[in-house]
């Protein structure tokens, strides 16, 4: 049974791994898109589902006005005795001198939840993990950020130790790394043979990253240097179709084999200007930071490396001593039809509440409350899911009868705030109802074919299709007709290196409304499709 990598792919960095009994389940970051943490559920480490987020209630999670790539970074699932523990970041302040870095923790005696409210930790810096000892304490380790110029070390890592009777953190908070020899964040403890190792990402997230490991006979230290760091890296192999490969967890099968976890990201040929104000002439990764798995083994003397001999990550791996588990294939075309959205769309910052859409207002449609505009950090009506394959299509059946040029509807691929192409229909004082497009590129805006007149009262039909860095839309007016509209575009600047702001996340195509007069005008959809091709 063979596992192909990625095996969560487009949008799912910062990968955490557990294994409860014969279940394994992978947390991944999710930043500034709502609800709060993605998870997936496998038995086989091959075939994964995606299952409820944790943090699904504003009071778990308030990620309103925070920036691209903020709000929730690197979370951390473990289990003990009965109870899953999940650790992680929310970033209200980056991209500045002083970061804003508050750690939580949530529990739960079901992995589908409820979890609970959120237990305050300190906040020194990001990427928390939990470890649990055998002696049944526990403790929190993470990075530290520093404001000070120049910094004092290059990196730095602590640890505290967590009291989960009193819910609090407890005694020294101690340096457990100082940053003698590279940058290190993501860090996870794992305890085997008496040693407790030190497994964390190195040298950034980009494509200089890697995955390094230390250990010590004392969690508390010292810890040594293993001297094959990086254990795992592509930064010296740039044509390697995985790249970026590095920020691991590990997970060990009850027949004792080991696994990590680990982001990469699959790069297109389309790079960065040389002058560009941030990541020149560098490659661009519209798909994100995507979750690989690779299979691990100890050395004779207590090292960790790739089973496959080098630092170079598998494309497939073998995935042996478990039998497979397939879930059931979902649908590419969403009717509208259930009582709660499917799991796959995320919001921007908030929950789409009864404010912003609703499924029961007009059965077999998703009736979407134009709220604020597409800058907006606060009260956007907007749902959207991964761009998971270069090569994909997506469309949607839109009834919306605008009556000013401040109100529209439609189909948007988005990277950010800042960033994204919008086919909407509108409606202009001279024209009446009309179809556009809005092309945003680090807030620049334009509109590439103006304002095209269509019929009131008819359905329209909009598509988009992507083949790696093209993209062009389509549309159709009274039935499922389509042609052409727009040139095609250079889909490559929805991603980590072209956005100035965000750097973080990945593509997202989806669906949203906008009321800029505040009267909250609908616009009903019939059904959204998402479609992967064929290379």
């Amino acid at each position: 049974m063979k596992a192909e990598n990625p095996i969560l792919r487009g949008f799912h960095p910062d990968p955490s791994i557990i294994r409860v009994g014969e279940d394994y389940y992978v947390a991944n970051s999710t930043f500034e898109w709502w609800p709060g943490v993605r998870l997936h559920h496998s038995r086989d480490l091959v075939h994964w589902e995606m299952i409820e987020y944790p943090l699904n209630r504003v009071s778990q999670l308030d990620l309103k006005g925070v920036g691209a790539s903020q709000g929730i970074w690197a979370p951390c699932l473990t289990y003990d005795k009965g109870i899953f523990y999940l650790v992680y970041t929310v970033v209200k302040s980056f991209y500045c001198n002083m970061y804003d870095t508050a750690n939580y923790l949530v529990t739960a005696e079901n992995i589908h939840g409820p979890w609970s409210e959120p237990t305050a930790l300190n906040n020194f810096g990001f990427d928390p993990s939990l470890f649990h000892d055998d002696d049944g304490k526990k403790y929190m380790v993470s990075m530290v950020t520093d404001h000070r110029i120049p910094k004092k070390y290059k990196g730095r890592i602590i640890l505290q130790e967590y009291d989960a009777k009193a819910k609090n953190m407890y005694g020294p908070v101690r340096d457990i790394y100082t940053g003698d020899r590279i940058y290190l964040e993501g860090p996870h403890i794992v305890k085997r043979d008496g040693w407790y190792y030190l497994f964390c990402a190195d040298t950034g997230t980009g494509e200089a990253h890697g995955q390094s490991i230390l250990r010590a006979k004392n969690i508390w230290g010292p810890y040594e240097w293993n001297e094959n760091n990086s254990i795992l890296t592509t930064r010296d192999t740039p044509d390697f179709p995985l790249q970026k490969a590095g920020h691991c967890d590990l997970v060990e099968t009850p027949e004792g084999e080991w696994y990590a976890v680990h982001l990469c990201g699959r790069p297109l040929e389309n790079r960065n200007a040389k002058d560009a104000p941030r990541f020149s002439g560098e490659r661009r990764y519209p798909l994100g930071r995507e979750t690989a798995i690779q299979k691990m083994e100890w050395t004779s003397d207590g090292w960790l490396r790739l089973a496959n001999g080098t630092k170079l990550p598998d494309e497939k791996i073998e995935v042996t001593g478990l039998e497979p588990y397939v879930f059931g294939e979902k649908t590419c075309r969403d009717d509208f039809k259930e009582e709660t959205l499917d799991l796959e769309y995320q919001s921007l910052r908030i929950p789409m509440d009864e404010r912003f859409l609703s499924l029961k207002e007009r059965p077999g449609y998703l009736r979407m409350y134009g709220r604020e505009g597409l800058s907006s950090k606060f009260d956007q009506s907007l749902i959207a899911r991964r761009w998971t394959e270069f090569q994909f299509e997506a469309d949607t059946k839109l009834e919306f009868e605008p009556n000013v040029f401040k109100q529209m509807a439609g189909l948007i691929c988005m990277y950010d705030t800042d960033n994204y192409f919008y086919l909407h229909v509108t409606c202009d004082e001279d024209l009446g109802k009309c179809i556009s497009i809005l092309k945003a590129e680090n807030k620049t805006y334009t509109y590439p074919v103006g304002f095209v007149p269509i019929k009131e009262g008819k359905p329209v039909y909009l598509k988009v299709s992507v083949d790696h860095d093209k993209l062009q839309f389509y549309y159709g007016l009274g039935e499922e007709v389509y042609e052409q509209i727009g040139p095609v575009f250079d889909a490559s600047i929805l991603s980590d290196e072209a956005c100035l702001e965000g750097w973080f996340t990945g593509a997202m195509v989806g669906i949203c409304c906008q009321d800029l007069t505040g009267s909250g005008a609908y616009a009903d959809f019939d059904w959204f499709t998402y479609q992967e091709k064929g290379e």
